[in-house]
């Protein structure tokens, strides 16, 4: 007999294909890195990397609870909806968990900023010799000139007509220009550079390992994709986002397990399975180990 999907607000994104909606690509998007999600009702834990980029998170529909620390830190709770946005320019990766209200999608849009046309914005506002780059770090608050540029680059991204160059790039620009007139920490310090590995990079590293949790873990294609030695390239992930390659991949394997196990009725040992542990005790160690509790424990609290 078929396993039978629970019915549940949760399985919401299992049936939709994949979570990413939309992802930038090509000429127009040189300063920009820009991608739509799909959220699902309950996150339990989200890596937000530091990469060197100012990163923004625009909520697009839907409203949730989330909230955040840096890593092994107290917890700090926003409560957003569509247009609040999230700011961050934080030296160090933190982490996110959210659960949504109501029954509206959550969708939110990641744009991440050149630092190059940063840069430029900063000529523009400050004169011909800069001060270093300090925004501040904003949580869950609303900006109507803000969600004017975060609307428009969204349009071009998912539009039915093909983005242009010149209207990309230049609303990256009043982007810029915007967040360094209106988000400028003065009293603080300039940052330590943020992260190893600029958003592009790591965005290519996490797809790679999210399409092989299944399999066994192996150092050298992640390497060779991001343009490094081993070596290089384990010092540059850990310092964006707090974990090596290979504890990474495994809070990637249980964080799918969790889902599994909390949005269907598979049996735990096929769970395993399908998380790459072939050895139905080794993926309840180490389900445990990251989680707390053994994986049928879990379910049950589910």
């Amino acid at each position: 007999m078929p396993l039978q999907e629970r019915s549940s607000a949760e399985a919401l994104d299992e049936r939709v294909p994949g979570e990413l909606l939309a992802s930038s690509k090509g000429r127009p998007w040189k300063d920009l890195l820009v991608q739509v999600f799909l959220r699902r009702p309950v996150q339990e834990s989200l890596i937000i990397p530091a990469v060197p980029e100012p990163l923004i998170v625009w909520v697009l529909s839907g409203s949730a609870v989330v909230e955040e620390r840096e890593l092994g830190g107290p917890w700090m709770a926003s409560r957003v909806s569509a247009g609040d946005f999230f700011l961050t320019t934080s030296p160090k990766p933190c982490e996110l968990r959210w659960t949504t209200e109501g029954k509206e999608p959550f969708q939110v849009m990641h744009i991440y900023l050149g630092l190059d046309v940063m840069k430029r914005a900063l000529r523009d506002v400050h004169g011909a010799d800069p001060v270093e780059l300090v925004l501040r770090e904003v949580s869950g608050a609303s900006d109507p000139a803000l969600s004017m540029f975060l609307g428009q680059i969204r349009a071009e991204l998912m539009g039915h007509h093909q983005p242009s160059t010149l209207m990309v790039q230049g609303l990256a620009q009043g982007l810029a220009v915007h967040l360094v007139r209106a988000y400028p920490d003065a009293g603080k310090r300039p940052p330590a550079p943020r992260g190893g590995l600029p958003a592009f990079k790591l965005h290519r590293i996490i797809a790679i390992l999210e399409e092989r949790l299944d399999e066994e873990f192996r150092l050298q294609p992640l390497a060779r994709a991001a343009g490094l030695s081993e070596f290089h390239f384990c010092r540059a992930f850990k310092k964006t986002t707090g974990f090596s390659p290979s504890r990474y991949f495994i809070r990637l394997r249980v964080d799918k397990a969790r889902r599994l196990l909390r949005e269907t009725g598979k049996p735990v040992i096929e769970v395993g399975l399908d998380v790459g542990y072939a050895s139905p005790s080794h993926f309840a160690q180490v389900f445990k180990r990251e989680v707390g509790v053994a994986p049928s424990e879990y379910r049950g609290q589910a």
